[in-house]
């Protein structure tokens, strides 16, 4: 079972991921952009959830969900990032979004996503 990490900054990446191998026992797969993110999810078929930015270069996170959303119907999709407005959320849910994250969050916060939405965690 594999998590798709899709954010610009490495470092946010590479917290992310640490996070989440606290949790269980998953393979993490990332990328830089929303282009990259959505090419990845296309050619990987053991993906099961993705965490996306919301503001990247390239493609943009809600640009890269609604591209998910024409192709992979039901994958969960949490969008992260440090926008947290009411408009914004409603835009992410607008767009396909199962779930949102905003920025700072800990561990924990990861943990409780994906018990959420991967029942085995």
């Amino acid at each position: 079972m594999s998590i798709l990490i899709v954010d610009d900054s490495q470092i946010m990446r590479k917290i992310m991921a640490q996070a989440i191998k606290k949790v269980g026992n998953f393979d993490v797969v990332e990328a830089a952009d929303g282009q990259e993110g959505v090419e990845t999810l296309l050619k990987d078929s053991t993906i099961e959830l993705v965490l996306m930015d919301w503001n990247m270069p390239v493609m943009t996170g809600i640009e890269a969900l609604k591209k998910i959303r024409m192709n992979q119907k039901s994958i969960p999709v949490i969008m992260v990032t440090t926008e947290a407005e009411k408009e914004r959320v409603l835009e992410a849910i607008k767009s396909g979004a199962n779930d949102y994250l905003a920025k700072p969050f800990g561990p924990d916060d990861i943990k409780a996503k994906l018990k959420k939405f991967l029942l085995k965690v």
